[in-house]
């Protein structure tokens, strides 16, 4: 049997990224909060139609909440 591995993994560096430095391109923070923000509010829709009353509420917060997160970082920005 062979192993797939290919040897020991390199060990970290100790080095914490900076906050908001994403890996591979993917978009940052506030992209995140958009993408939640909409895709709740999606959710939430698919929820109203099938009547799930609680599951609504809760995606409904979750958009806020995603919302106030976007206003906070926009605020600490401009500061």
């Amino acid at each position: 049997m062979s192993s797939t591995g290919g040897g020991r993994k390199p060990k970290p560096s100790g080095r914490r990224r900076p906050e908001g430095d994403e890996p591979g391109g993917e978009g940052g923070p506030d992209d995140a909060l958009v993408l939640i923000a909409a895709a709740a509010t999606e959710f939430a829709k698919l929820a109203q139609r099938h009547k799930f009353e609680v599951l609504d509420h809760l995606l409904a917060m979750t958009r806020l909440e995603a919302d106030e997160q976007l206003r906070a970082r926009s605020r600490r920005k401009l500061s």
